[in-house]
């Protein structure tokens, strides 16, 4: 992201990415891991040697312990977006810092420009 020198351009950056952080879905900050094990039933395919069966998980932190959900494949696109919608914000977050530090290395550096002219 290329950042103006010129607060009013940071300014209007800031501005419109800020407008972006509505969402009118939920946000899901975790991570979403797939793991294959063997079923419980004797005579499945698994306890054969064939394929194990694949089941998706969210890891996230509570309290300072890791916690994990189970994922039903039913949910798994509708989960999947929640993680995305919160990797967009998360990303948008540190663009609105960056402008942010910008605007105000900007304002004081015009301020200095503006005290040197009296």
């Amino acid at each position: 992201m290329r950042i103006p020198d010129h607060p009013t351009l940071i300014l209007r950056m800031l501005q419109h990415r800020l407008k972006k952080l509505s969402t009118a879905s939920p946000i899901l900050a975790a991570s979403l891991a797939t793991y294959r094990r063997p079923c419980g039933q004797p005579s499945c395919r698994c306890h054969r040697g064939g394929p194990l069966h694949a089941a998706q998980h969210v890891t996230f932190a509570e309290g300072g312990k890791t916690r994990t959900v189970y994922v039903p494949k039913s949910l798994l696109p509708e989960v999947r977006t929640w993680l995305a919608e919160h990797h967009r914000l998360k990303a948008l977050l540190h663009e609105i810092h960056q402008l942010t530090v910008a605007l105000l290395r900007a304002r004081a550096r015009f301020l200095k420009l503006k005290a040197g002219r009296r």
